[in-house]
Formats: C-alpha cells, sequence, structure tokens
C-alpha cells in the first residue's frame, strides 16, 4: 500500500474560492459519486462546495490542506445520506452496477464503482460502522493518507490506523478470507 504525502499546496489561501472550486471539485465528484452514486452526488457535492465556501474564513490551513479540509465536510454531509449510500451498496450486492449512465463521467463513475465495489466486497463495506467506513473509503476511493484522514475526520492518526485495521479484517472475514487488493478481478 502506498500512502501519499500530506498535502502541501503553495498557496492554501480561500481568497480565490473559484480556484479552490476548480482544482478540486472533479476530484470531490467523482469520490461523492462513488459512495452515494450519480444523482444524490449532485446535491451533496454542490452543498459541501456551498458550506467551504460559507465557512471559509474559520479555515486553518495550520489545521489541514484545503483538499482535506474539503473531503471532511463531504464526508460529514454522506452521514446525511448515509441510508443512500446503504442502500447504493447492497443494490451492487444484488444486481450489479447500473449497466449504463447517461452521462460519460457517470459511465465512468459506475464503471469505477464496479470494478472496485464488487457485490461481495460492496455488501461488506455496508455493514461497516459509519467510522471504519469513513476511514476505509477516504483511503481506497480518494487516497487520503492517514494524516489527511485523521486531519479530515477530527480524529487521531492512530484512531484512523484501528478504524482501518478493523474495517481490512471485517472484509476479509467478509470475503472468505480473500484480501480483496490480491482477488483475481476476472
Amino acid at each position: 500500500m502506498t500512502t501519499t504525502p500530506v498535502e502541501r499546496p503553495p498557496d492554501q489561501s480561500l481568497d480565490d474560492f473559484s480556484a479552490v472550486f476548480d482544482t478540486y471539485f472533479s476530484e470531490i465528484h467523482r469520490y461523492v459519486t462513488q459512495r452515494l452514486g450519480p444523482g444524490p452526488a449532485e446535491d451533496v457535492v454542490a452543498e459541501a462546495f456551498l458550506t467551504a465556501f460559507r465557512k471559509r474564513a474559520r479555515y486553518d490551513p495550520a489545521k489541514a490542506g484545503v483538499r482535506t479540509w474539503l473531503y471532511g465536510i463531504v464526508t460529514n454531509l454522506i452521514h446525511k445520506h448515509r441510508r443512500t449510500e446503504v442502500r447504493t451498496l447492497r443494490a451492487v450486492d444484488r444486481h450489479g452496477p447500473p449497466a449504463d449512465a447517461p452521462s460519460h463521467e457517470e459511465r465512468v463513475a459506475a464503471q469505477v464503482s464496479a470494478e472496485s465495489l464488487r457485490p461481495a466486497l460492496a455488501e461488506a463495506i455496508a455493514r461497516l460502522g459509519r467510522g471504519e467506513r469513513d476511514v476505509l473509503l477516504l483511503t481506497a476511493l480518494a487516497g487520503l493518507s492517514h494524516e489527511e484522514i485523521a486531519a479530515a475526520l477530527g480524529i487521531s492518526y492512530g484512531t484512523v490506523g484501528s478504524r482501518l485495521s478493523r474495517a481490512r479484517a471485517k472484509i476479509r472475514a467478509a470475503l472468505g478470507g480473500t484480501n480483496p487488493m490480491e482477488a483475481n478481478h476476472g
């Protein structure tokens, strides 16, 4: 497993919020789409950037980079849509991913979801507790480091490690001891 370094962009100011939006929108949208599906993602991402804009004066670059801060906001908003997320994961378990999506972006998101959230894996993720699921998906889907996850969720580095370890153990157990990162995808 590789970890990405803690984000340290040259300018962590939120003075030019349009630049923040342009820089991070696609990444945040892709992450939320993978967690909730394309329909709810539109609303959650819009609400996340609106929240970030409203709270920009309270942003503290000493605590987290802009990207990490945005992941913290969007993760909190995803909790409001948790039931939708669990239903989406269980639907992938029962029926597989949607066969077709209207836009190219939605087709790509569905394809990535199908590859990374195979049915049994999707059900196992749906059964995780909220904290474990957040840490696992921020690692797997967003590629955040332990430090970034700790900052985004407002928890300690050690808590990130223990939640991730428990989540991985539960996933392996649910998959009959198979490591999904090493499983044959064909």
